[in-house]
Order: C-alpha cells, then structure tokens, then sequence
C-alpha cells in the first residue's frame, strides 16, 4: 500500500471513529445539553436513532467477522469444493438450507459471505445465503412467530418466500455472471495473498488462534466504519422521513407494498427484531405489504448497501439491488392475489 492508499485508509477510519464518539458523546449527555442548551428535538432523535442501530447491529457485527475469521483460518478452499455440488443450479437449494441453520441477521452476513467467496465459493451461492441467512434462521423464526401470533400467515409467508426468493435470486444472478464471477473488489494485499495462500499455512494450534483474533479485529473495523455511516444515514432517513405521506399510502395493495418495502430499506431494522416493528404497522397496512416488509429489509436496506459497495463491484451491486427488488415486489403481489 502506497503513502496516497495509507493516508486515504487513515483519514477513512478517523472519521468513522469520530463520527460515533460524537454520538456516544450526545447519547450520554442528552439530558445535560438539553438543560444547559436549546437542543432541537430533530437532533435529538437523530443520535437516538443511530445508537439504537448501532448497539443492535454492532453484536451481530461482531459475531460476523469472528464467523469470517474462523472460515478463513479454519476452512480451506479444497473443503468448500469438495462439499458443493458441481452443478451449479443444484448447488442453490443447499445454500438455502445452510441458510436456515446459521444464527445470522443481516447486520453480520456481509463479512461472512465475502470470506466464503474469497475461500473458493461461487458469487451465486453466496447470494442465496446473503439473502436467506438473515431470514430463515431459528432467531429470527422465534421473533416472528411472538411477534404475529395472532396471525400466523405472516409468520409462515415470510419464511416460505425467503427460502424460494433465495434460490431464485442466487440462479438469476448466476445467469447475470457466470462469465464473469469474481465480482469483489480485492486490494493489492489480498491480491498478494491470494497468490501465496497456499504457502504460508498456520501449523501450531496457537498461531490458528492469533491469526483468528487478528483477522478478527481487522473485519471488524473495516466492517464498523461502514456500519456507523449506514447507521447515520438511516437515522436522518428515520427522523426526517414525513410518516404520515405513508400511512395515506398504506390502503391501497401496490402503493402500500411499495412503501414498506422502501420503509425497510431506510429504517435498517435487524432482522431479528424487525417483527416486533412491523407489528405495530399492522393496522395501517395490508397484510402481503407487511410482509413484503419483513423479506425485503433482510435482504438488502440502507446499511447493507454501503457495505455490499465497500467490498463488490458498483455492477453487482446494482444487478443485486434491482433483482431482490423486483422478486420481492412481484411474489410478495402474487401471494396477495392467489393465497392471502
């Protein structure tokens, strides 16, 4: 890395860093500002906001990059070929499956699919398990089932709709690039270490530890610089977002599918406590919207974005948005019409 490259990383994580110890500094003393200063409530509930995002996501994040840490020190590229099927549309249905096994929301699926890619794993499987992770896991099953016990349908929709989303999205996007699947943006250090992977091998069950904590910690600073500026910027979207524009919407069956699914791209809800939010949306919005809420913001929102475009390409990224957003929209539609 060149002197322009260091200071360029350098002044990235200053501001990362500065932004959230002013934040923390405000949400520690609120109360104190507010006696001594005509603080605007906007203000308020923006620093509010970004912490709730911020403690709720950064444990999740954390569990993340330890996940990412153990498969790039513990699992090599032999296993993952070894364990995925040839072919490569008979490859999404396990993807899905793996998917429903990993106690993982979307805040820490990024750095876990980026790894898995890294050691080997196809671009088309990692989206089926980048969008169906934060969904069919068993926390987020519980959550949704307290969440709509009076209404189990939502319950059994959402989870229904993810698993066949997932292998859905995973095949269009291996049609979009098969002919050219590396799709992550590598920097000239991982290109270095891809090249001499295969050499340098931990050996001693101690170095396996250290290079575990080390990878680690670098995830998950590279990840949480990325996670505060989504936190902020969900935040504003949240606080400045005139809510009652979308109630007016909710009546109607495609306006109201539209906005929440657009409500959950902003608001960057975990995926584990989304249900208990969309709950309270119940009775302004129709039941297929509600739904569309709760596969839609898993699967990609505003935080994830930012993420998905530190670490992919801007064209995947695109394709990826666009795709989830059209399958999303028009299944969630046909459940409305042929089901619900």
């Amino acid at each position: 890395m060149n002197v322009k490259e260091s200071m360029t990383a350098l002044v990235k994580d200053l501001l990362g860093v500065a932004l959230l110890l002013v934040f923390l500094l405000l949400f520690f003393n609120i109360e104190r500002i507010k006696d001594t200063t005509t603080l605007p409530d906007s203000l308020v509930n923006v620093n509010t906001i970004f912490i709730s995002i911020i403690i709720e996501a950064f444990p999740f994040i954390l569990l993340g990059v330890f996940v990412s840490a153990l498969i790039q020190i513990y699992v090599s590229e032999d296993t993952i070929q070894k364990y995925l099927p040839k072919n490569a549309i008979a490859a999404l249905f396990p993807a899905a499956v793996l998917g429903a096994i990993f106690p993982i929301c979307e805040c820490a699926i990024v750095p876990v699919v980026r790894r898995l890619i890294k050691k080997g794993m196809p671009l088309h499987v990692g989206v089926v398990f980048l969008v169906g992770a934060p969904i069919l896991n068993p926390v987020v099953f519980a959550s949704t089932y307290y969440a709509f016990r009076n209404n189990p349908s939502v319950l059994y929709s959402r989870m229904g709709l993810a698993f066949i989303l997932a292998i859905i999205i995973g095949a269009v996007i291996y049609f979009l690039f098969r002919k050219n699947n590396d799709q992550l943006k590598w920097s000239k250090e991982e290109l270095l270490g891809k090249q001499v992977s295969n050499v340098i091998t931990p050996t001693k069950k101690t170095n396996r530890i250290k290079q575990t904590m080390y990878h680690a910690a670098d995830e998950f600073f590279m990840m949480g610089k990325y996670l505060i500026a989504g936190a902020f910027i969900a935040a504003l979207f949240q606080t400045f977002l005139d809510r009652s524009i979308l109630q007016a919407l909710g009546s109607n069956e495609y306006s109201s599918t539209f906005v929440m699914m657009a409500f959950a791209y902003v608001l960057s809800l975990c995926s584990e406590a989304d249900a208990f939010v969309a709950a309270s949306f119940s009775n302004n919005f129709t039941t297929s919207s509600i739904i569309a809420f709760l596969v839609y913001g898993p699967m990609i929102d505003l935080k994830n974005t930012i993420m998905l475009l530190a670490f992919f390409k801007i064209k995947f990224v695109l394709a990826f948005i666009t795709t989830v957003t059209v399958f999303v929209f028009g299944s969630v539609l046909l459940l409305h019409f042929f089901i619900l």
